[in-house]
């Protein structure tokens, strides 16, 4: 049966952030309907200067029109008890946020010299708007200021204790946990972007979240005032996120 009551989840995080995990984790689960970053056309097409890889083929598999992604993407008619949206914080800039009203929002976080250094592998010269953390901040605030108390989660936080903080989100959720939600299979899934082949290595050779390893490469000097600012942001947030209990 279709309906529109179902829970809507829907994940505001930054790249390189163990979000396709957090994905593949709630998708793993058979009591929800997963989509994977359906706003990334649209922030593609308002963005021509940004140059990702696969650039043209995230156009041509998605709608670049915002309205219809949120009608036909996010408050989509579903078939299963719960709806779990990936959404990278920059993908939503210069947009109407009020849609976010409507949803559940948990906004994942991750210590910005980590996450910095490891994007920066793919895009080179990163700016605050490509590591969404300003903007994850601000959509933040936007939301407190309609009433709403998101979750904050750390990717690092919960790299340490799985089933535990996955316990933990659900029960702010209001879902039931799974233990679903701790393996899956290696590879590819059927809710990965186009953009796969390009992002998701890590994840596609992992079946279950695994800490990662201290990077030993030296963090790019030209990106230290990047770093400040981004460290700004965390520490706002983080001042909220979920602790392990």
């Amino acid at each position: 049966m279709i309906t529109m009551t179902s829970t809507r989840i829907h994940l505001i995080s930054g790249p390189r952030n163990i979000s396709t995990a957090l994905m593949y984790a709630f998708g793993n689960r058979n009591d929800m309907t997963v989509i994977d970053e359906p706003f990334y056309a649209y922030y593609l097409h308002n963005h021509p200067s940004i140059d990702h890889p696969g650039r043209v083929e995230v156009l041509e598999s998605q709608p670049t029109d915002y309205q219809t992604v949120i009608k036909k993407a996010v408050l989509q008619p579903i078939t299963t008890d719960y709806l779990f949206v990936k959404n990278m914080a920059h993908h939503l800039d210069g947009s109407d946020w009020s849609f976010l009203t409507s949803v559940k929002n948990i906004f994942l976080i991750r210590e910005p010299r980590q996450l910095i250094a490891s994007f920066a592998q793919v895009i080179h010269e990163p700016k605050i708007l490509d590591i969404g953390l300003k903007l994850e901040y601000e959509i933040f605030e936007y939301l407190r200021a309609q009433g709403q108390k998101p979750i904050v989660i750390d990717s690092g936080m919960l790299l340490q204790d799985p089933e535990t903080y996955l316990r933990q989100l659900c029960n702010k959720l209001d879902i039931p946990f799974s233990d679903k939600m701790l393996n899956w299979s290696p590879g590819p899934r059927k809710e990965d972007g186009i953009w796969a082949k390009y992002w998701y290595d890590n994840v596609h050779a992992s079946s279950g979240f695994r800490k990662q390893k201290t990077s030993e490469r030296l963090f790019p000097e030209h990106l230290l005032s990047l770093l400040e600012e981004a460290d700004f942001y965390y520490n706002q947030l983080s001042q909220y996120r979920l602790e392990i209990c």
